[in-house]
C-alpha cells in the first residue's frame, strides 16, 4: 500500500497506447496504477476511453457495444484495486444509461474502494475524426469536486478542458486539483502546419485554468496512432503534464511514449496561490449577469 502523506500527494497520470481489444486495454491500465502505486502514487487518473481505441473518428452503430454500465464491472474491478493499493483512481468509461442514452464518463474511485459518483461530460465535440455527439449525450450532473482521502479533486474530461467557465465551476465546488482525462492529437496532414500551435493553445488554457483559480491542474493524455476510420487516423500527441497553481508545470510526458507522468501535490499551495493572488475574492459577482446566454445584444 502506498505511504500516506497528508500534506504532499503523489499523482500519477497514466499515459497509454489504446490497442483494439477492450479487455487487453483494461488489463494493462490496471498495470500501469500498480506501478504508479509502487511509484508511491496515491491519485491515479487515467486517459479518456482508455478501454478502446477512439472509435469516435467514425459513426458506426456497432460502437454502442463498447458501452457499460457506470457504476458496473469496470468499476468494480477498479474499486477492487484501488482498495488493495490504498489509492484513489479517475477512470473514463462509455456509460450506457439506458438505450439511447450514452454519456462520457469518468467515474471516481477512493483510496478505500468507494465509489464516490461519476462525471458526465458537459462540452461534446464534433469536429473531423472527433463525432462525439453521435455517441455521447451532454452531462447532467453538473461541475463537481469530491473529497477523497488524499485530497478534494475534480473531474472534467477532453473537450471540457477548453472552457474557462467548466474549470471555474469545479474550483467553486472545492476542487483543488482538477483532472482532465483526455484523447486529443495531431490529423497527421496538419501537423507539420499546425500541430506545434494546437499544442501550445491546449497546453496553455489548462495552466491559465490552474492559475485563474488557485488550483492545480492535470491532463492525462493517450500516444499513438489510431486509424479506426481509415485514411490518415489521429496521432495522439501524449505530453500529459501536471501544472501547479501558478501555471508552472510540474511533470510532463513524451510526446510518443508510454509512461507513468508522477507529480507531487503540496495541498497547502493551493491555499497560499489563493490568498496571495486572490482572483476569487475579487471576483465582481454582482457584474456577470449573462453569462449564462449564448450571445449578448
Amino acid at each position: 500500500m502506498a505511504k500516506v502523506n497528508e500534506n504532499k500527494t503523489k499523482v500519477a497520470l497514466v499515459q497509454m497506447k489504446c490497442g483494439a481489444e477492450p479487455e487487453k486495454n483494461f488489463s494493462r491500465a490496471l498495470d500501469f496504477i500498480r506501478d504508479a502505486a509502487k511509484q508511491g502514487a496515491t491519485i491515479v487518473c487515467l486517459p479518456e476511453l482508455f478501454r478502446s481505441q477512439y472509435f469516435c473518428q467514425v459513426e458506426d452503430h456497432k460502437n454502442f457495444e463498447l458501452a457499460e454500465q457506470v457504476p458496473g464491472r469496470s468499476t468494480t474491478a477498479l474499486a477492487e484495486l484501488a482498495k488493495e493499493l490504498g489509492v484513489a483512481i479517475i477512470a473514463s468509461l462509455f456509460e450506457k444509461r439506458v438505450a439511447g442514452v450514452y454519456h462520457n464518463t469518468a467515474a471516481i474511485i477512493d483510496a478505500d474502494g468507494k465509489f464516490l459518483g461519476k462525471y458526465r461530460k458537459m462540452h461534446i465535440p464534433d469536429d473531423p475524426l472527433y463525432h462525439e455527439k453521435f455517441y455521447f449525450t451532454p452531462g447532467d450532473l453538473g461541475f463537481q469536486a469530491w473529497e477523497t482521502k488524499r485530497g478534494k479533486i475534480g473531474v472534467c474530461v477532453c473537450w471540457d478542458q477548453w472552457y474557462p467557465e467548466a474549470a471555474r465551476l469545479t474550483a467553486l465546488r472545492g476542487a483543488e486539483i482538477i483532472f482532465y482525462p483526455t484523447a486529443i492529437g495531431w490529423h497527421p496532414g496538419e501537423k507539420k502546419e499546425f500541430g506545434a500551435a494546437q499544442h501550445n493553445a491546449w497546453e496553455t488554457i489548462q495552466r491559465s485554468h490552474a492559475i485563474a483559480n488557485g488550483c492545480y491542474v492535470a491532463a492525462a493524455n493517450r500516444v499513438g496512432h489510431e486509424a479506426t476510420a481509415g485514411g490518415d487516423g489521429i496521432e495522439f500527441w501524449g505530453q500529459s503534464f501536471i501544472c501547479g497553481p501558478d501555471g508552472e508545470i510540474i511533470a510532463k510526458g513524451s510526446i510518443d511514449q508510454e509512461e507513468i507522468v508522477i507529480g507531487e501535490i503540496d495541498w497547502a499551495r493551493v491555499n497560499e496561490f489563493r490568498t496571495h493572488w486572490p482572483f476569487l475574492r475579487d471576483r465582481r459577482v454582482d457584474a456577470y449577469s449573462g453569462i449564462e446566454q449564448r450571445l449578448l445584444d
